[in-house]
C-alpha cells in the first residue's frame, strides 16, 4: 500500500469511533463538532491548498444569494469551471494540490451543485405555496436557504468529506435535527456491513502483490503470449474493485456508527438521495408509548459489492458502483441532458463523469467505451434475448454476465492506466477486442431485431425497467 492508501484508510477507520461521539449529540454539537473536525482534517492534509475548496464554497454561496431560482446550472458552470483551473494550477506557476485536495474538491463539487438544486426546489415550493394560499408538503425540500455559514458548516462535515458517499444538504440537515438518535441502531447494521470488509483488503493486498500495474507499462509485458496480456485486466479490475470495496464499506461505517442518514424503511430511502416517500419520523401507539421503527442506511449505501460482481448488463453494474454519485448524475445530468435520447444522454452523462474524474485521457477512453457497451447489449436484448425461452435466457445471460465482466476489465486499464499511450497500448496489444466484440454485437443485434417479429414485452419486465430508471 501507498503512503497516500494508508492514511486513507486511517481517516476511514477513525471516522467510525468518532462517529459514535456525534451520534447522541445535540445539533449545534452535530452542527460545528462537525465541522471542525472536517476542517482540521482537510488542514492537515491539504495544507494551503485548502484555499480552493474555500473560494468554490464561497463562489457558490454568492450565486445563491444573487439568483436563488436559477442557481443550479450557474453553479454546475461554475464548480466545474473550477475544477478546470485547480487540475491546471501549476500553468499558473502554482503548487500542485496534494491528493487529498483533489478528493475534497470532488466531493465538493458534488454536494455544492446538489445544494443549488436544493434551493432551486425551495424556491419552487414556496412559489407554489402563494399561488395556492396553502401548505405543501414537499419530500426533500429544505426547509430554509442556508446562509454562508452554514455552506461552510456544511461542506466542511466531517463525514464523506474526502472518500464519500455524497449527500445532500437535507441529508446533513435531518441528521443534525434527528430524533431519539439513542434508538436509532448503529452496532448491529455497522457490523453486519463489516463481515466481509477484511476477507476484500486480504485479497487486493494478495493479488495487488502478484498482479502489479506498474508490469503493464514495461515493454516485457508487451513480450509475454497474447492470452496473458488478455488475462492480465482481470486482476487489475479485481485489486481495482476490492480497494474500492473497502474504503466505501468503512466510509458507510463511518457513517453508519454516527447514525447518519438513518432513515425509517418505511421511507423507502435511495442512495444519495434520501427518502422518496412521506414517513413519519416519530410514532406513538395509543397509549402514548413509542413505537419501535425500523431503520436502514440506504441513502448513504454506496456500493453493492453483490450486485457489481453478479449482475448480467453493463447497465446494472454501473448503478451498483459508487451508488451515491450515480444518483448524483442520473438527476443533475442524465436529466438535464441537452438531446433527450438514451445514446446521447449516456454519452454526455459519461463525458460529464470522466471531466468530473479528472483531466487525464485514459479517464475519457474508458468512460465513452460505456455508451457503446449499452448500445450493444440494448441492441442484443430486442434482437436476440427476449425471443429466446427461459432457458435460452438462462444462457444468454450467463454469456452476458462474463462479457459485461470482461467490459469492465478492459475499461478499467484506461482508469488505472490514465495516459493515451498507455492506455492504447494496452488496448492494441488486446487487439481492442471489447471495442471489437462491441461494434459485432451492435450490429448483430439490430440485423435480428430488423428480421425477428415484434415481440412485447411483457407487463413484468416493463414494470421492472420502470422502477429501475425512477
Amino acid at each position: 500500500m501507498s503512503p497516500d492508501e494508508i492514511t486513507y484508510l486511517c481517516v476511514l477507520l477513525l471516522s467510525i469511533p468518532v462517529g459514535f461521539l456525534f451520534k447522541n449529540a445535540s445539533p449545534h454539537v452535530k452542527q460545528w463538532g462537525g465541522a471542525a473536525a472536517g476542517l482540521l482534517l482537510t488542514l492537515v492534509t491539504c495544507h494551503i491548498h485548502t484555499l480552493h475548496s474555500a473560494i468554490t464554497i464561497l463562489g457558490t454561496w454568492l450565486i445563491v444569494k444573487i439568483t436563488p431560482r436559477s442557481c443550479h446550472f450557474l453553479v454546475l458552470g461554475w464548480t466545474f469551471t473550477y475544477l478546470l483551473f485547480f487540475r491546471t494550477v501549476t500553468y499558473f506557476d502554482l503548487p500542485n494540490p496534494t491528493p487529498f485536495t483533489n478528493a475534497v474538491q470532488l466531493l465538493l463539487t458534488l454536494k455544492l451543485v446538489s445544494l443549488a438544486n436544493e434551493v432551486q426546489e425551495y424556491c419552487r415550493a414556496k412559489k407554489q405555496e402563494v399561488a395556492s394560499f396553502s401548505s405543501h408538503s414537499a419530500i426533500g425540500v429544505i426547509p430554509k436557504i442556508p446562509s454562508l455559514l452554514e455552506f461552510f458548516l456544511y461542506s466542511y462535515c466531517y463525514i464523506g468529506l474526502m472518500t464519500g458517499p455524497f449527500y445532500r444538504y437535507k441529508t446533513y440537515h435531518d441528521w443534525l435535527h434527528q430524533i431519539c438518535s439513542p434508538d436509532i441502531p448503529s452496532w448491529k447494521p455497522m457490523i453486519t456491513r463489516l463481515k466481509l470488509a477484511p476477507v476484500y483488503g486480504v485479497l487486493f493486498l494478495i493479488t495487488s502483490h502478484y498482479f502489479p500495474l506498474e508490469y503493464v507499462k514495461q515493454d516485457e509485458f508487451y513480450e509475454r503470449a497474447f492470452l496473458y496480456r488478455l488475462f492480465y485486466m482481470v486482476p487489475i479490475f479485481f485489486v481495482f474493485r476490492m480497494r474500492f470495496y473497502v474504503a466505501w464499506i468503512f466510509a458507510e461505517c463511518g457513517c453508519i456508527s454516527a447514525a447518519f442518514g438513518a432513515y425509517p424503511v418505511a421511507a423507502k430511502s435511495r442512495s444519495g438521495g434520501g427518502p422518496t416517500v412521506e414517513y413519519a419520523p416519530l410514532e406513538r401507539s395509543t397509549d402514548g408509548s413509542k413505537v419501535q421503527i425500523e431503520y436502514d442506511y440506504e441513502t448513504i449505501k454506496n456500493i453493492d459489492c453483490n450486485g457489481a460482481d453478479f449482475c448480467v448488463t453493463v447497465k446494472d453494474g454501473m448503478r451498483c458502483w459508487n451508488m451515491s454519485v450515480q444518483w448524483w448524475l442520473a438527476h443533475y445530468i442524465y436529466k438535464n441532458s441537452p438531446v433527450k435520447s438514451l445514446v446521447f444522454g449516456s454519452a454526455w452523462t459519461m463525458l460529464i463523469s470522466a471531466y468530473w474524474h479528472g483531466i487525464h485521457p485514459g479517464y475519457y477512453l474508458s468512460f465513452m467505451t460505456i455508451p457503446l457497451c449499452l448500445a450493444s447489449e440494448g441492441a442484443m436484448d430486442a434482437g436476440l434475448r427476449r425471443h429466446l425461452s427461459d432457458s435460452g435466457k438462462l444462457v444468454f445471460d450467463w454469456v452476458h454476465w462474463f462479457l459485461k465482466m470482461r467490459a469492465y476489465d478492459y475499461m478499467c486499464m484506461g482508469f488505472v492506466l490514465l495516459t493515451f499511450s498507455d492506455t492504447v497500448r494496452y488496448w492494441r496489444a488486446i487487439y481492442f477486442s471489447i471495442h471489437v466484440l462491441a461494434i459485432f454485437f451492435l450490429i448483430l443485434g439490430r440485423v435480428l431485431a430488423a428480421r425477428a417479429p415484434k415481440v412485447p414485452r411483457n407487463s413484468k419486465e416493463q414494470k421492472q425497467e420502470v422502477k429501475k430508471e425512477n
